[in-house]
This record gives structure tokens, C-alpha cells and sequence, in this order.
């Protein structure tokens, strides 16, 4: 049991949006299983991590609850957990602090962060009508995917527009954020997407659409765009994901949670508990700096598998979704890496 000291007060109906997931578990929707796990308490002397109750970037704008929190984890000699929320996070420099965030570069990230999968609702629940199966082995990958992916002129200048947008709000304070170069994830995507439609050594199926959910407005429409993608998902063994406008993939983790193979095109992303999960056993990790071509990269990768271990991998990306990145779960590996000596821990 993980005893956690936070400022409740923080934790009201208009603050659920950025409250740190864990607390959204434990005070709102009071999951048996984290319960078990984890314990809030008022008791900053018996407790074995302070949380800051919201994103960091909105508490920075409460000043003196936050130092309250931050003076109190350093008076009672206490970890800090932090939630950096939104695409780019926020890396911070506090000592005996660690952060949990989506976002960020693998090679800047320091040691002590803690990448967040995407929590998303299992889609065997809300989106697809058959139960999961496998999919036999075929003599060429099938690769798919659904959604935005366009090039041009114009949607350059809308991606270059939104970019400045962001270099505008962070320097002048309006976001907490780090830094981040131009990165035109949609003219990207379809550049790297067409180059493996063109592979005879690949079965492609791919559907672009030029705005996300193909611009869906209604839940119906929302509805049939995600069983679109969903069924697109469970009918191809490997899917294609690549970054957005933060450095991390939700469709990574959607295609796990399905029980198919990711083929995930390598931005100098963290993966959620590194090295605990040997992502290269899950999936294809793309180098797009390699001069060996992408499809030679998903075709070996492929032909490594026998068709009883091409069967048995889906088993266990779906078994690792529902075991260690679904919300629960993770937060039950979370509760384990803490509930150790406090030598243990302060290696992570």
C-alpha cells in the first residue's frame, strides 16, 4: 500500500480534465483495484508520496498552493509526483521529484520521467462487435491504416501556422512546455505512407483522410469514423503510428489494446516502462535514419515470426494492454516500482 498526501481541494467536477490520472481513479471514480494499491491521506508524516493534485502547468498558476506542496515534500523528506499534461509536457528540474507525462525526446528526458501509455477505453467494448482473435500468418505483412495524412502547400502553411502558434504561447508564458522543433505530422505521415504503398514486398490498406475523423462532427458520425478505424486496426496484422503534434502515438496503443502488431516509425520516443517492456518484441520499430528501406525493415521483422509466434505475439500485445498499459494497470506497475526499499526506488 502506496499512502499518497495531496490538496483535495484541487480535486472538484472542473478540475477533472487535468488532474493527475491516479487521483481521477482514487477520488472520483474510486476503482476497487487501485484502492487495494493506493491510499490518500491527510497524514503528511506517514505518507510515501506527495502528489501535486493537477497539471503543473495549471497549478503554476496557483503559486501559493503550489509551494505549499513543494515546501511540504521537502520539510518531511518526501518523493514529488508530477503530471505534466497536453502534446509537448513540461520537464522540470526539482529535486526528488518525478514526472509522469505523454510527450518528449528519449534523449533529453532525464531518468527520473515516467511516460504515460494513452489511456483509452478497450475497443472490444465500445468500437468493435467481434471478440479478439487471431490472424493467421501470410506470406506478406499487411499493413494498415486510417487516418490523417495529407501533403501539400497548403497544409504545410496550416501545420507551419499552428507551429507558431505554439512558439508564441510558450514564450510568452501562456504554456508550459518544452521546447520543440517544426514537426508537420500529417504532410509526414502521408510521405512515409506512400513510400510503403508503393513496396510489392507489402499488402497495404490504407485509408487518408484530410482532418482528424475525417471531420466528424456528430456522435453518430464520430461513432462510424472509429469502427472504421477499429475494424481497419483488427483486420490488418500490423498498423502503421507515427507522432503528432506531441512526440508519442495514441494509435500505438490502440493497436495493442486490439492485439495487433504496431509498426511505430522511431522519433526519438520513450516508451511507458522502459526497460521493463522490450518494446522491439511487440512491435516494429521503424529507423527512418537507417539506409535499410522501411518495408525491408517490416519484412524482416515478419519473417522472423513462424506462423505460431506471428499468432502468439497478438496474444500478448493484447495481454500486455490489458496487464500494464491500460489506466489500472499501469498504475498498478506504477504501485509495484514504488512499494520497494527507498535505495530501489531512487534508482529509477
Amino acid at each position: 500500500m502506496l499512502k499518497l498526501y495531496t490538496d483535495t481541494s484541487f480535486l472538484t467536477e472542473s478540475n477533472r480534465k487535468q488532474v493527475f490520472p491516479l487521483l481521477f481513479d482514487l477520488w472520483y471514480l474510486k476503482n476497487d483495484n487501485l484502492i487495494n494499491c493506493y491510499q490518500l491521506t491527510a497524514d503528511i508524516v506517514s505518507c510515501d508520496v506527495v502528489v501535486l493534485p493537477i497539471d503543473y502547468g495549471a497549478l503554476l498558476k496557483q503559486p501559493e498552493a503550489l509551494n505549499r506542496l513543494l515546501q511540504t515534500a521537502k520539510t518531511h523528506h518526501k518523493p514529488l509526483w508530477i503530471y505534466s499534461a497536453g502534446d509537448y509536457g513540461f520537464t522540470n528540474y526539482i529535486p526528488h521529484s518525478y514526472t509522469f507525462r505523454m510527450g518528449g525526446f528519449k534523449s533529453k528526458l532525464p531518468k527520473n520521467t515516467f511516460v504515460l501509455p494513452a489511456f483509452i477505453n478497450d475497443p472490444y467494448d465500445d468500437y468493435l462487435t467481434q471478440d479478439f482473435g487471431v490472424l493467421n500468418k501470410t506470406s506478406a505483412p499487411h499493413i494498415g491504416f486510417v487516418g490523417h495524412a495529407q501533403g501539400g502547400i497548403k497544409k504545410l502553411a496550416k501545420e507551419l501556422l499552428s507551429h507558431l502558434k505554439y512558439v508564441i504561447r510558450r514564450k510568452f508564458g501562456f504554456i508550459k512546455a518544452d521546447a520543440q522543433a517544426f514537426y508537420p505530422s500529417s504532410i509526414k505521415r502521408e510521405k512515409y505512407l506512400s513510400v510503403l504503398s508503393k513496396s510489392p514486398d507489402l499488402e497495404t490498406d490504407f485509408i487518408l483522410k484530410p482532418q482528424y475523423r475525417a471531420g466528424a462532427q456528430t456522435e453518430a458520425l464520430k461513432q462510424a469514423s472509429s469502427q472504421t478505424f477499429f475494424n481497419n486496426i483488427y483486420n490488418n496484422a500490423y498498423t502503421f503510428c507515427s507522432r503528432g503534434v506531441g512526440n508519442f502515438s495514441v494509435r500505438f496503443y490502440e493497436v495493442l489494446a486490439v492485439g495487433r502488431i504496431p509498426v511505430l516509425l522511431d522519433t526519438d520516443c520513450q516508451l511507458p516502462l522502459e526497460p521493463q517492456i522490450d518494446w522491439k518484441k511487440h512491435g516494429v520499430i521503424l529507423d527512418a535514419r537507417s539506409n535499410k528501406p522501411l518495408a525491408t525493415q517490416i519484412l524482416e521483422f515478419h519473417e522472423r515470426l513462424s506462423p505460431d509466434a506471428f499468432k502468439q505475439l497478438q496474444r500478448d500485445n493484447r495481454a500486455l494492454w490489458l496487464q500494464q498499459l491500460e489506466r489500472i494497470a499501469y498504475f498498478k506497475q506504477i504501485h509495484h516500482m514504488f512499494n520497494k526499499p527507498v535505495e530501489d526506488v531512487s534508482s529509477f
